[in-house]
């Protein structure tokens, strides 16, 4: 069986990993770290929640110890960058866990906060900074920040990176690195933009990939529902309703859809809580610390704002609306079963949507499982129109048309009305 003590751990880092209650390595923790420890350059193929943090953090913070001096103002020892302020903030948490009996300091930097508490703890001196790439521009230019003495440079969600349009940046910010460093990168998927990037940034790398390129995590049950637009929500309340769920993440693939969704929920009674990048900084740690607590159950969030989320017990992954880029999906369903948990992710999709559930598909090399359609329609048939009644009527249905004002059909309603009292329970 691996353990931790196979990897040739430090007793500090060792018992720190203990202390968490980690038993046993990660399939890319047993892969990676041992290469990193050499100090050669790794590319990690990896899904969230595969334990890729510690994958680098544990040789970055072996690194440090074994060559310990003190910190210099504005010159980290170790830059690593993220696509976004929570996954920045978790990674340096994760570092307070593994470094639990180092001495090592660690910065999350980040926008859409002040910038002069940053500046400040730079000038004071950390060993490693975390940084979202806009804010990290933003120090180099103020000269806030200097990377001559960087030794380390990691990369984290390398194709979100690229899908949120950071590639420029990253060459920017690489471009002023010492050329003797090593590199750790680290992505889900592997587009083509991401190998260049790799090609030319990383020397002769060990390429370690723990599942195939965009496959989702075996735990994950993946279904699919055919509901019209004008129906989503009753879908979406009937399955939080029906299902025994601890945490559900509900996706939209935009901001103003989360704040509509997440008020349409609140007026059915549903207890839930929004996360996107309108929400301050502040708002957001308050929504991510209520959902780890069970207080909201239900988090709706765009995208942008979910990268980074990691909460243990999300039981559900909803994609409200169809990611119109497939690998965004497989980001999306990583949110839940995390560190061997079991998982449900369904997704809702319209008649407009079938193409890009196609595309997930085709990526993932899987179908999704059909757990139900509205008029019973299959993918390949067209849905019908809100408001018409369905040319393959069904005895006892209630004609839809009657009812084209309420925008959604009786006995969807029905189901709405039901299931507003699951709130919390």
């Amino acid at each position: 069986m691996n353990s931790f003590e196979s990897l040739s751990l430090s007793p500090g880092v060792l018992k720190a990993v203990q202390s968490a209650n980690y038993r046993e390595p990660t399939p890319i923790q047993t892969k990676a770290i041992p290469i990193a420890l050499s100090g050669h350059d790794v590319l990690g193929i990896a899904q969230t929640g595969t334990g890729k943090t510690a994958a680098f953090a544990i040789p970055v913070i072996e690194r440090l110890n074994a060559r310990r001096m003190p910190s210099r103002p504005r010159l980290p020892r170790v830059l690593i960058l993220a696509p976004t302020r929570e996954l920045a903030n978790q990674i340096v948490a994760d570092f307070g866990v593994y470094g639990r009996y180092s001495r090592i300091s660690a910065l999350a930097a980040y926008g859409g906060v002040g910038i002069n508490p940053q500046i400040g703890a730079l000038a004071r001196g950390v060993d490693v900074v975390v940084a979202t790439p806009g804010r990290l521009i933003d120090l180099l230019e103020r000269r806030a920040i200097g990377l001559d003495a960087v030794e380390v440079f990691v990369l984290d969600e390398a194709d979100r990176m690229l899908d949120m349009g950071f590639v420029r940046d990253i060459r920017r910010i690489a471009s002023r690195l010492p050329k003797q460093r090593q590199n750790l990168f680290f992505s889900a998927t592997m587009p083509r933009e991401i190998e260049h990037l790799v090609a030319e940034l990383l020397t002769n790398p060990a390429k370690v990939e723990v599942t195939p390129v965009a496959s989702t995590a075996e735990r994950i049950e993946q279904q699919v529902m055919f509901v019209g637009s004008s129906g989503k929500f009753a879908a979406l309340a009937e399955l939080l309703g029906k299902s025994r769920i601890s945490r559900a993440l509900v996706f939209t693939r935009t901001k103003h859809g989360a704040d509509r969704l997440a008020k349409q929920m609140a007026r059915c009674g549903f207890e839930v809580g929004v996360l996107h990048g309108n929400k301050s900084q502040k708002q957001r740690e308050v929504t991510l610390q209520g959902f780890r607590l069970g207080r909201p159950q239900v988090l709706v969030a765009t995208d942008i704002a979910a990268r980074g989320i990691d909460v243990e017990g999300i039981s559900h992954v909803i994609n409200f609306d169809v990611p119109n880029v497939a690998e965004t999906y497989v980001h999306r369903i990583g949110r839940t079963a995390r560190a061997g948990a079991a998982g449900l992710a369904v997704t809702l999709c319209n008649a407009e949507e079938k193409a890009y559930l196609r595309d997930i598909e085709r990526l993932t090399r899987a179908r999704m499982a059909v757990i139900g359609t509205t008029e019973a329609h299959e993918l390949g048939e067209p849905l019908p129109r809100v408001g018409k009644r369905s040319p393959r009527r069904r005895p006892g249905r209630v004609n839809s048309a009657s009812h084209k004002n309420r925008g959604e059909q009786p006995s969807a309603h029905r189901r709405v009305v039901a299931a507003s009292r699951f709130s919390g329970s």
